[in-house]
């Protein structure tokens, strides 16, 4: 298919999965990651698997003004960006409101939020430039209930939620599609970063559950931006069989 596809946060997860879900289409690649190792692994990976041209960029979303270099220089052969998947973010901490760490505050904000804004600001131009594109921006049902000691991570995906409707409104103009996915339980490394490297904690967060795979929101996120030119999914809220909503669970013993 020969589209480009930026992709925050490609090192783990969701990111990765859908790394390897586009390249296998035979689209080329922009990553990013905090991780320059496993960026190169798994560039090296999709290459020889699938024949398609990768572009890493190794950057953490909450640096503005590195955002703002390695995306404001981009070689002229990758600026033609199809699809952008916002997917960097984290939980840190599990707390109730009043015991919460500051600093797991601002960490949630700046990557959730301002890591989102700073990418899509410099990515958006390039779309209009060409008339087209599509952002795909990662949500979360924490993004639609507020649940118990979840207070600043439902903040941030609440902001994620109005921001992604905020922007299909404001670039219809430019025949640019927005999605927000909004994932529930997504069996990752985003329980053992939540609980600090708690894996015990982070492995009973599953206990009783199916959950959903990153392959899930890949496959998700695929269908959304393979659809006709004229067809956009705006909002699309996706759990395990097992979940409705944020806290209404059924497992199983």
């Amino acid at each position: 298919m020969n589209k480009i596809v930026l992709i925050t946060g490609a090192t783990s997860g969701i990111g990765e999965a859908c790394a390897k879900k586009f390249a296998a289409a035979g689209d080329h690649l922009i990553i990013t990651g905090r991780r320059s190792e496993r960026l190169q692994q798994l560039k090296k990976v999709l290459e020889i698997t699938f024949s398609v041209k990768i572009l890493t960029l190794v950057l953490d979303v909450q640096d503005r003004k590195a955002v703002e270099e390695k995306l404001g220089s981009l070689p002229l052969e990758w600026q033609h960006i199809d699809i952008l998947i916002n997917n960097a973010g984290l939980a840190v901490g599990r707390d109730s409101f009043e015991d919460a760490d500051i600093n797991d505050w601002e960490t949630m904000l700046n990557t959730n939020v301002h890591g989102l804004l700073y990418v899509s600001k410099a990515i958006v131009p390039l779309m209009i430039a060409q008339k087209k594109g599509h952002i795909i921006n990662m949500g979360s049902v924490a993004g639609k209930e507020v649940y118990e000691r979840g207070n600043v991570y439902c903040a941030s995906k609440f902001a994620v939620d109005a921001i992604n409707k905020a922007m299909r409104i404001d670039l219809l103009k430019h025949n640019i599609k927005v999605t927000g996915i909004h994932p529930g339980a997504v069996e990752t490394e985003f329980a053992s970063v939540r609980f600090k490297g708690d894996e015990k904690k982070a492995a009973a967060t599953y206990d009783g559950l199916v959950p959903l795979t990153a392959a899930d929101i890949a496959d998700t996120i695929f269908y959304c931006a393979q659809l006709p030119k004229h067809v956009c999914i705006n909002d699309l809220v996706i759990t395990c069989t097992q979940q409705a909503g944020t806290y209404y669970f059924h497992k199983t013993q």
